[in-house]
């Protein structure tokens, strides 16, 4: 077993940045239309150099969500739908947005679970566990499973925050989809003393299939979440 004690590997920074400012702007918390700060005050703000936040920026704008227009500054622009990392991460602060990161608990490789037909054709998989946070705020629990022909072995060190991230650039695997079933479950007994619910309290639970674009399931997974923290949102249509 591989286990973790410390943050999985972040992503870039600039990506942290995009990916924060997207989310920012999905939540409503920028409006469509608004100025940004000018970049330099921005960059003081949030703590990093001017040209890493110019990169996250133009990674924003080719996402269609930002208009830099010269001598006048970065405008909002909103959008119903954006290929981002964090696009099928459906939680969020209860006052909407927050970045997410992980930290990796464990991996193993293990016989699949009854009823994991669908996923692969390798009686084993990868089972990755992790704690989930949004801006620091822990929120939730994760149970994520891939079929063992993906790869030989996975360690903790492979990982980053994003596993969709992992899943295309290092497996070569493209999630276009995701299938969620949504209800109430309650914390399960494998809950590091780390998370600030006991198992066996009740919690939102999410099950979810993340399929290719050709429709055969990639990935299972499982999600523990504090319903006083976070909101499951899925925001749908044309905006």
């Amino acid at each position: 077993m591989a286990t973790a004690s410390a943050q999985s590997s972040a992503l870039p920074k600039f990506i942290q940045l995009s990916e924060m400012l997207i989310r920012e702007i999905a939540a409503g918390h920028l409006a469509d239309g608004a100025r940004l700060p000018p970049e330099r005050e921005m960059a003081d703000e949030l703590g990093v150099a001017v040209g890493t936040l110019r990169k996250a920026l133009a990674d924003v704008e080719a996402k269609g969500l930002l208009d830099r227009v010269q001598g006048s500054g970065n405008y909002v622009r909103h959008r119903p739908a954006v290929n981002s990392v964090y696009a099928f991460f459906r939680l969020e602060l209860l006052k909407g947005g927050g970045l997410p990161t992980a930290k990796v608990l464990s991996v193993d490789r293990l016989a699949k679970p009854m009823g994991f037909a669908r996923l692969g054709g390798d009686p084993e998989g990868h089972r990755i566990r992790r704690l989930r946070s949004l801006d620091g705020v822990l929120v939730a629990l994760e149970e994520i499973w891939l079929d063992g022909a993906a790869r030989d072995r996975i360690a903790v060190s492979d990982l980053s925050d994003s596993l969709y991230h992992f899943y295309r650039h290092e497996l070569g695997v493209v999630i276009a989809s995701v299938e969620d079933r949504i209800g109430v479950d309650v914390v399960p007994d494998w809950a590091p003393a780390a998370f600030h619910l006991r198992p066996g309290a009740p919690v939102g639970y999410i099950e979810r299939v993340s399929l290719t674009a050709a429709k055969n399931p990639a990935e299972f997974s499982r999600t523990w979440y504090d319903a006083k923290r976070a909101n499951y949102i899925s925001r749908m249509g044309k905006g």
